[in-house]
C-alpha cells in the first residue's frame, strides 16, 4: 500500500500564499520595473527589459551554489571599431593587452578557473555577441575593459562601472560613448530592440535591469578600484553607474573598467608602457581572486 504524505501546516500555509508574499524580493522587481515602464513607448524594448529583469532575478534565486569558475574577459571595441584614440594608441589595442594579461594571471595562478575570452585579436564584435559569450557560457562574472576620454585633457585616473542609472551627465557621456557602437551594426535598430544610444528615454529603462547582480557586481568593483588606489598607485575616480549595453545584456555580476584616459598624455605614456598594462592587468587579478575567494567563503 502506498504511503501517503501528509503536508504540514507551513507547507499548505506557503502553496496559499499570494505571489507577492511568497517572492517578495521578485515582486518588488517586477512592479518597480511595470511602474518605470509606464514612461517608456517602445513596446518591444519594454518588453525585453521585462524579460532580462525577470531572467536575471529568477536566476540568483535559483542557485544553489556560490562558486566562481568561469569568468570572460572582454576586450573593448576590436576590427574596424577602433574605440578612442590618444597620440600613441587606440583603445581597441590598448584593451585586448591588458585582458590578455589578465586572463594570464588568473591561467597561471588559478588553474582550477576557466578563462574565456570574448576576442584574442583585433576583430569587431557586436555588443550583444559579446553578452551572449557570457551568458551562453554560462559565466559566473564579466570584465569588460576599456579606456577612457575626454575633451579636458587634464582628466585622469581608473573608474568601473556597473549596470545602474547614472548620477551625473558625465557618466550618461560615457555610456553613450561606448554604447555608440551599435550605429556601426546593420539593422542596429531591430537588433537592439528599438533602443537608442542617443536617447535619454532609452537609458531610463537601465535603472533596474542589474538589480539581481547590482550588489555583487558592486562589490567586485570596489575591490578593483581599491586595488588601482593602493597596489598599483593609480588615481581612483571611484565604483559608478551607468547604462552600459553590453552589461545590460549579461545575465550575471559584470563590470566595465575605464584604465585610464588616452586623452591624458601621462596615463596614455603609462598605459603604452608594458610595465603599465602589467600592472593594471595584476590589480584586476588580484581584485578577482578576493571577489572569487569572497563569494566561495559562503558556502
Amino acid at each position: 500500500m502506498k504511503a501517503i504524505k501528509y503536508r504540514t501546516q507551513t507547507e499548505l500555509k506557503d502553496r496559499s500564499l499570494p505571489f507577492s508574499e511568497k517572492f517578495p524580493i521578485l515582486h518588488k522587481v517586477i512592479a518597480n520595473t511595470l511602474n518605470i515602464v509606464k514612461t517608456v513607448n517602445n513596446i518591444r524594448l519594454t518588453a525585453l527589459l521585462i524579460a532580462i529583469t525577470l531572467l536575471n532575478s529568477s536566476s540568483t534565486y535559483l542557485a544553489k551554489d556560490s562558486k566562481v569558475d568561469i569568468v570572460v574577459i572582454d576586450a573593448g571595441h576590436g576590427g574596424h571599431d577602433s574605440g578612442t584614440r590618444g597620440r600613441l594608441l587606440k583603445e581597441k589595442d590598448v584593451a585586448l593587452k591588458i585582458a590578455l594579461k589578465v586572463g594570464d594571471y588568473i591561467e597561471k595562478n588559478l588553474p582550477g578557473v576557466k578563462v574565456i575570452y570574448t576576442r584574442k585579436d583585433d576583430r569587431y564584435l557586436a555588443l550583444d555577441d559579446r553578452a551572449d559569450i557570457a551568458n551562453k557560457n554560462h559565466a559566473d562574472l564579466f570584465i569588460c575593459i576599456h579606456a577612457n576620454a575626454n575633451p579636458n585633457t587634464r582628466a585622469f585616473g581608473t573608474e568601473t562601472f556597473v549596470m545602474g542609472e547614472h548620477k551625473d551627465e558625465a557618466n550618461l557621456a560615457i555610456a553613450q560613448r561606448e554604447n555608440s557602437v551599435i550605429l556601426m551594426d546593420e539593422n542596429y535598430e531591430e537588433r537592439y530592440e528599438g533602443f537608442n544610444p542617443n536617447s535619454p528615454e532609452s537609458y531610463i529603462l537601465f535603472t533596474l535591469t542589474q538589480s539581481a547582480y547590482q550588489e555583487s557586481s558592486l562589490r567586485f568593483a570596489s575591490k578593483i578600484e581599491s586595488q588601482f588606489k593602493d597596489r598599483v598607485g593609480r588615481v581612483s575616480r571611484g565604483v559608478k553607474q551607468a547604462g552600459f549595453v553590453v552589461l545590460w545584456r549579461t545575465t550575471m555580476p559584470s563590470v566595465l573598467i575605464e584604465t585610464g584616459f588616452l586623452t591624458n598624455s601621462s596615463e596614455e605614456k603609462f598605459l603604452a608602457g608594458e610595465s603599465g598594462q602589467d600592472l593594471i592587468a595584476s590589480g584586476i587579478y588580484r581584485a578577482f581572486k578576493e571577489y572569487k575567494s569572497d563569494v566561495e567563503s559562503i558556502n
